[in-house]
């Protein structure tokens, strides 16, 4: 389970985005650069990613319309907000229909909280991995037991 894990990062400024960059160069993940939703999905398409981090407020497409189809068509992968709209409906909203793992509030301190708070979207990515191994491991022993009349 020592496998790479890519994080996604999407946001409208690219100077927040250069700035990820230059964080994330230490950091034992693959990283991905979006500077819209249109193109983070694109490059969902064509990359596997575990963790998504996105701006809620971007033009075309908002970062909780982005979670929604990452939801949807991406169910595994972890989802953050990255944001300084800190407004409480917003948030709630961002919540519940996004299923967030976490809403980091911009500024942020990287080391302290922001690098800390990946790491565990990781961690959490990795044990959700584990538990549907498991269970498959599990359902697939059971087939066998039946299969050989072991159990019903």
């Amino acid at each position: 389970m020592n496998e790479k894990r890519t994080i996604l990062f999407v946001d409208d400024e690219v100077r927040l985005l250069r700035s990820l960059e230059q964080a994330m160069l230490d950091e034992p993940y693959d990283t991905l650069y979006a500077e819209s939703g249109a193109e983070a999905l694109k490059l969902l398409e064509d990359n596997e990613v575990h963790v998504i981090v996105t701006d809620m407020r971007m033009p075309e497409m908002s970062g909780l319309a982005l979670l929604k189809i990452v939801k949807e068509e991406y169910p595994h992968i972890v989802r953050l907000v990255l944001s300084g709209y800190t407004q409480v409906t917003t948030l709630l909203t961002a919540i519940n229909q996004g299923e967030i793992f976490r809403f980091i509030t911009k500024p942020w301190k990287m080391e302290k909280e922001f690098k800390t708070v990946l790491a565990q979207a990781v961690e959490y990515y990795n044990l959700q991995a584990e538990r549907d191994r498991l269970v498959a491991e599990s359902a697939a022993l059971k087939d066998r037991l039946v299969e050989t009349g072991i159990t019903e």
